[in-house]
């Protein structure tokens, strides 16, 4: 069991012929008292303090496993956010995929509209060119012919003319 220092300032100790000077001893265990008091508050001190430090030792740590599981939690989040944009932006390349292949194929479908059109055109072209041709060489054959010469040829006897023409009146 320790000493206190009620323990020290109480004790006492049989005199013995040619013992220590009484005074002296007195003394002695009175700064001794004294030195153990200031150890034994000191001591106590030191306790409060270490157990304050202790329990902030054990607030820090559990603020550090708080901070932990947020940075796992936080890790785990952008992951899922990591994930889930992945998946969305190969779900937009398909999308932009199926969208470019339906304009694609609009292109060339309205491509085979349009060159069936062409060839159309060229085919009914053709035909009118050829029809057009026929109508002017007809044509060309009346002017040539020899009717026009007969008409040209054919004279009419004014006088005649006017006479029949007065005695119609």
């Amino acid at each position: 069991m320790a000493l206190s220092p009620l323990d020290i300032h109480n004790k006492e100790f049989a005199n013995k012929f040619r013992g220590y000077d009484e005074d002296e001893v007195n003394e002695f265990l009175e700064q001794i008292m004294k030195d153990f008091e200031n150890i034994l508050e000191e001591n106590k001190t030191l306790k409060s303090n270490l157990k304050q430090s202790e329990e902030q030792v054990s607030h820090f740590n559990s603020i550090e496993q708080t901070l932990q599981k947020s940075i796992l939690i936080a890790q785990e989040a952008a992951e899922d956010v990591r994930r889930n944009s992945m998946k969305e932006s190969k779900l937009i390349v398909k999308e932009a995929e199926k969208n470019a292949d339906r304009i694609v194929n609009e292109a060339l479908s309205r491509a085979r509209r349009i060159s069936v059109e062409i060839e159309d055109l060229k085919k009914q072209s053709k035909v009118f060119r050829t029809r057009f041709k026929m109508l002017i060489e007809a044509q060309l054959d009346l002017i040539q012919s020899d009717d026009w010469d007969v008409l040209l040829e054919y004279e009419i006897d004014a006088e005649r003319l006017e006479m029949a023409a007065d005695l119609d009146s």
